[in-house]
């Protein structure tokens, strides 16, 4: 479950991170009220859960009240990457010396916690990893142990943190372990953690994931869920039980198991497409699961053509071609379908496509010709 920015920091507040004040408006009135309880200049700051805010005009300076709710304004509704703005955080903005990157995540090939500082921070993480891979200090915690000041030290030597700030940054990492370990995340990531103009070392950003199968511990955390799944077809999913993550593409794509799907997201992407979701329909799919899968894909209107991806194995790829045919009678869609059926009965299913689907459905022989298809007949569509 990955949280909004405000909640990570919220959360680390608890732990004793330090945070920038702020609050949380839905409104550019509220956001003005915000801003005239915080003082001085504030940052009026977009919640979405994707990178690239400040690009895309969602993260804003406002140096009076009535200016943040001019920016409050203007941001709400804001389309970022396909995930509409419905709420802002607005925090007192910072006087920045230098910007450091932190993070704490679960590396499960050495099935210890990872912990990763740089003194590049505010740049994407993967660029600083290929680029300056010198730059970037990474260190495996022993969870029978914990992270110790010594790891603190041995981090911020080997990331080159600068001498004043070294005190704050070993706080921080010590915090955001602490956090780490009790809320029982996957990720907790600072970037960027500050350094300012006053000797402190402050948490300007929040990404935090947590652990699914642990929120039964933590109710306060499970009763967040809802206000995370902010975009309509992640809740449709979500109440449907189908694994779903939206991404900012056209093309939408469902197979029959997490291996398949990531593989359709490479393929289409190689013949120049851009994919709309990772779309998980079960290595058992029946009709009811395919017709319930196509419901949420069909609902996202920035969709432009399918791709359906089925091995049989366990499904019986018969069943799949009755239940798209089923979701297709319900739900009357008219976008191009592009379907790849392999495996069990696949003979079948293709003859039951073949013989009863509308025109709008063709079947493609391979994973490529099915992607390049359906990449082809989105930009069609666009």
């Amino acid at each position: 479950m990955d949280l909004f920015e405000y909640q990570g920091k919220q959360l680390f507040a608890e732990y004793g991170l330090a945070v920038p004040s702020g609050e949380v408006a839905d409104t550019p009135e509220q956001a003005k009220a915000a801003a005239e309880a915080i003082g001085g200049t504030v940052v009026v700051k977009a919640q979405v859960q994707v990178g690239g805010r400040g690009k895309a005009g969602g993260i804003k300076l406002a140096a009076t009240a009535d200016e943040a709710f001019t920016e409050a304004d203007a941001i709400l509704g804001m389309d970022i990457k396909g995930h509409t703005v419905k709420r802002l955080w607005i925090e007192a903005a910072s006087d920045i010396k230098k910007e450091y990157y932190a993070s704490v995540t679960f590396d499960r090939s050495a099935k210890k916690p990872l912990v990763m500082l740089s003194a590049m921070g505010g740049m994407d993480i993967e660029a600083v990893a290929e680029e300056h891979p010198e730059a970037l200090a990474r260190l495996h915690v022993d969870p029978l142990i914990g992270f110790q000041p010594h790891h603190g030290r041995w981090l911020i030597y080997h990331a080159g943190i600068d001498e004043p700030a070294q005190k704050g940054v070993l706080d921080a990492l010590t915090k955001a372990y602490e956090a780490f370990i009790g809320l029982e995340a996957t990720l907790i990531e600072i970037n960027p953690l500050i350094w300012t103009a006053d000797d402190r070392v402050v948490a300007l950003d929040a990404k935090v994931s947590i652990d699914n199968n642990a929120l039964f511990r933590h109710p306060d955390l499970a009763a967040l869920k809802e206000s995370v799944t902010d975009d309509e077809q992640e809740r449709m999913a979500h109440e449907r039980g189908v694994t779903y993550v939206k991404l900012d593409g056209d093309v939408g794509i469902m197979g029959n198991g997490a291996g398949i799907v990531m593989s359709s997201l490479d393929v289409v992407a190689l013949a120049g497409g851009k994919p709309a979701n990772f779309l998980d329909a079960g290595g058992g799919s029946n009709a009811e699961a395919v017709a319930t899968a196509l419901e949420v894909l069909l609902s996202d209107p920035k969709v432009k053509s399918l791709m359906i991806n089925i091995f049989g194995g366990i499904t019986r790829c018969d069943e799949v071609a009755e239940g798209l045919l089923t979701a297709l009678d319900t739900l009357g869609a008219t976008l191009p379908i592009v379907v790849r059926l392999d495996g069990t009965a696949a003979e079948a299913g293709r003859a039951i496509i073949a013989e009863r689907a509308p025109a709008n459905v063709v079947v493609e022989p391979t994973m490529l010709s099915a992607a390049q298809r359906a990449v082809e007949l989105a930009k069609e569509a666009s």
